[in-house]
């Protein structure tokens, strides 16, 4: 039985993946805006084998109240084998284009709240010596597009963060796993069409379980997306910027 933390759980991916925690049996504290949801949430996790499940209201943005809603999780779980962080918005690229008091806001959402967490949950892991800090990213973070470089612009943040603590934590036996998924199926791209590229948040979080149990740092999600970013990558800049992606 493991003890996880899941921040943004209300999120779809974050929501299917601690229906598989809840079937080996782990005890589970979820963190959301959405109370009626966690609610909902937590009942439904029981019954699907969660040893117990533990939740608290936590808007992200207010960095002042980390601290004492982590401190609560950690000790209603009594202690902390895991902790996901799964919460993120999806900003209008050409709003923020023309104000950046919603491109802070974006940027404060996805990367700083994200930062404030980690330095929080690193130096209790650090402490204890053990545990697994898991980030959802996304590919949109490997190279800016002028489709979306707000969103990519946050996400990169925290990758390059990551990469920091993933480097500072390894001696401690800290896992530290930046997780990069593509195009999902979720209310967060309901009005986007979709393809062949497009996975589910099942698939997503059986990924996420594979990541954790396998030690890995860094994956994409599902695995060809690794592929075609190396692609992506690699066009150099003077024909990358004529594109239109």
């Amino acid at each position: 039985m493991r003890k996880v933390l899941i921040i943004g759980a209300t999120s779809a991916i974050a929501e299917a993946t601690a229906r598989l925690f809840a079937a080996r049996g782990d005890r589970l504290f979820l963190l959301a805006r959405n109370e009626v949801r966690l609610d909902a949430m937590a009942k439904d996790l029981e019954i699907r084998g969660a040893e117990h499940v533990y939740s608290a209201n936590l808007d992200a943005n207010k960095l002042r109240e980390h601290k004492t809603v982590l401190d609560k999780a950690v000790e209603q779980l009594g202690g902390l084998d895991i902790a996901l962080i799964a919460h993120g918005t999806l900003p209008d690229q050409k709003a923020c284009e023309h104000n950046f008091g919603l491109t802070l806001q974006e940027i404060n959402t996805n990367a700083i709240s994200v930062i404030s967490l980690l330095t929080l949950l690193a130096n209790r892991m650090e402490a204890n010596g053990s545990g697994t800090l898991a980030v959802i990213g996304s590919v949109a973070g490997d190279r800016g597009r002028q489709s979306n470089y707000v969103y990519g612009a946050a996400k990169s943040m925290v990758a390059t963060f990551l990469q920091g603590l993933r480097n500072r934590l390894h001696k401690s036996g800290v896992q530290v796993l930046t997780i990069k998924p593509g195009f999902v199926d979720s209310p967060m791209t309901a009005e986007f069409d979709k393809g062949a590229l497009w996975a589910q948040p099942e698939d997503i979080a059986r990924g996420i379980l594979k990541g954790i149990e396998k030690n890995k740092t860094v994956i994409y999600l599902p695995f060809f997306w690794r592929y075609i970013m190396w692609v992506i990558k690699a066009i150099p800049e003077q024909v990358f910027i004529r594109l239109s992606l």
